[in-house]
């Protein structure tokens, strides 16, 4: 599972042109719909969408010429900018998106090689030029599915489901207060990640796209098996 962001190029393009399709039919009372996140619309959702990808160029460009631009201005200033325009036209949000997925993408393309290997400041700390790529596919995909219009986690690229679902789980063993569990799911062969101190544990069965949707919070994991039976753990919340 590569993180090589030009082989992620193609991945990225796909995925937002997936998106744009699902934008493209929204009129104005379905961009003003609630979303799957908390207090947000559509509008939110899909403004949020363009200024991560301006966000990204941010980045892009810093490690393209050794100068610290943050993703951001700061967190009130990006609150603000999803707020303002949360509540434009169905026509105005698809421009944004359009335009800023164009600027991503061309930002990409100007990257020297050497770049990928410059270190960057993300609100998450710092992260390699070469992860930016991964992350913006991570957001579409994710956030196409916050937008409650009929993409789901089934419809995830298999490499996606299982590159994030890898990365959840890394991210959870990492943090102490994740309930210790064992995931199994398909693949070429049985697949298991370990989360925490697995003596003892349970094991959560499932494809990875559930799997994983239930890690994030996108999905309440009643498709999910639990051995020995039991409820689900319930897994600290995600970014």
């Amino acid at each position: 599972m590569t993180t090589d962001p030009l082989l992620l190029t193609g991945e990225v393009e796909d995925a937002t042109a997936r998106l744009l399709r699902t934008v493209a039919a929204f009129g104005a009372a379905d961009v003003a719909a609630p979303s799957r996140l908390p207090r947000w619309s559509r509008g939110h959702v899909l403004t949020h969408l363009a200024r991560n990808a301006d966000g990204f160029v941010n980045l892009l460009t810093a490690a393209r010429t050794g100068e610290p631009i943050p993703m951001y201005a700061g967190p009130q200033a990006r609150a603000a900018d999803i707020e303002a325009g949360a509540a434009r036209s169905p026509a105005d949000l698809f421009d944004d998106l359009l335009r800023s997925a164009d600027r991503f993408t061309a930002a990409v393309a100007a990257m020297p090689t050497e770049a990928w290997t410059a270190t960057v400041a993300t609100p998450r700390g710092p992260r390699l030029a070469a992860l930016l790529v991964w992350g913006r596919l991570r957001e579409v995909e994710v956030h196409h599915v916050d937008l409650a219009a009929g993409y789901q986690p089934a419809d995830w690229p298999e490499a996606f489901s299982h590159r994030l679902l890898h990365e959840v789980a890394a991210d959870l063993s990492d943090r102490s207060p994740a309930p210790a569990m064992m995931l199994r799911f398909a693949g070429s062969g049985r697949h298991e990640l370990g989360i925490g101190d697995v003596t003892g544990a349970p094991t959560i069965s499932g494809s990875a796209p559930e799997l994983a949707a239930w890690l994030i919070g996108r999905s309440a994991g009643e498709v999910l098996t639990v051995t020995p039976d039991g409820p689900l753990p319930t897994p600290p919340e995600w970014i």
